[in-house]
């Protein structure tokens, strides 16, 4: 099944009687105007059998719940953004409950926010929230949590958020989902945005955590691929590949099963631990192609 994301412009109406937290496993983790574009995905990845670390999503419901959601809308109307932060800095998660599907972890954590508009047809809300990894402990995951709630009112997500979709959309989810213990990492797009080449896919690669790859912290290796997986073109930063011939066609199978199963190109982030295994971090649809 294909979570359906929103037009930007559409408001996320959350029923009262909505869960507060739903694990990655549960079908009502796919709908995105619960858990955001992001949440929706992993879901919907988890759903399909693939390769996706376990996890929880603090649904739109919860954020609704913890605060006076009217008096956000209000602020936000008014451009208040200063009091609209206030309202939400004061917000309590819903304790209990993410304690229980954060006991069912192990090791450390990745926190990462998830609007419920963001990676529509016409706008990616990529980048425009934050993400918080290598968190350890009940505390920490509450306290960002509300740091994540807090990322989609700085203002350059709430500029973003006016110029791309409704600044009345105060609909925000979060997402926990276990570490992978990153050997390699990086992002996938499953044709060629660039030349519009619907043969090729193109493949960031770097060492350690994709984070710094999709926040563009590190120069990554790049690889255009066939879409059997093999290198047709590479970049390669330092003096070894990131990558081995092997971990290419295993991406590139990876990625010709998702734009499969989702109708579309897809923008994927992935990762390979040490023991050598590919575990699938995000995929949304590729917005510029």
């Amino acid at each position: 099944m294909t979570a359906t994301l929103p037009t930007p412009t559409e408001e996320t109406t959350v029923p009262t009687d909505a869960p507060l937290v739903l694990p990655f496993a549960d079908p009502r983790c796919q709908q995105v105007e619960l858990t955001g574009g992001k949440g929706a995905s992993l879901a919907t990845m988890t759903a399909e059998g693939l390769p996706v670390p376990p996890g929880f999503v603090i649904t739109s419901a919860a954020f609704e719940a913890a605060v006076d959601s009217e008096a956000l809308r209000e602020a936000m109307r008014a451009k208040d953004v200063e009091t609209a932060r206030a309202l939400v800095a004061a917000a309590q998660p819903p304790r209990e409950l993410i304690e229980a599907e954060y006991a069912k972890l192990t090791g450390l954590v990745a926190v990462r926010s998830s609007a419920c508009a963001e990676d529509s047809a016409g706008a990616s809300y990529a980048g425009q929230q934050e993400t918080f990894l290598n968190t350890e402990g009940l505390e920490a995951v509450l306290h960002y949590v509300v740091e994540c709630w807090l990322s989609f009112f700085t203002d350059r997500a709430v500029f973003y958020r006016q110029e791309k979709g409704s600044l009345e959309d105060v609909a925000m989810a979060v997402v926990v989902q276990q570490m992978v213990d990153s050997q390699k990492s990086g992002v996938m797009f499953t044709v060629d945005p660039v030349h519009g080449r619907k043969d090729r896919m193109v493949v960031e690669a770097a060492r350690g955590l994709g984070e710094a790859v999709v926040s563009g912290e590190t120069t990554p290796d790049n690889y255009t691929l066939s879409r059997a997986g093999d290198v047709k073109r590479s970049k390669i930063v330092d003096a070894e590949r990131v990558l081995s011939d092997a971990e290419c066609v295993a991406l590139a199978q990876m990625g010709s099963t998702l734009a499969g199963l989702h109708g579309q190109p897809q923008d994927i982030e992935w990762a390979f631990d040490a023991a050598g295994d590919l575990y699938l971090l995000q995929s949304r649809p590729i917005t510029t192609i």
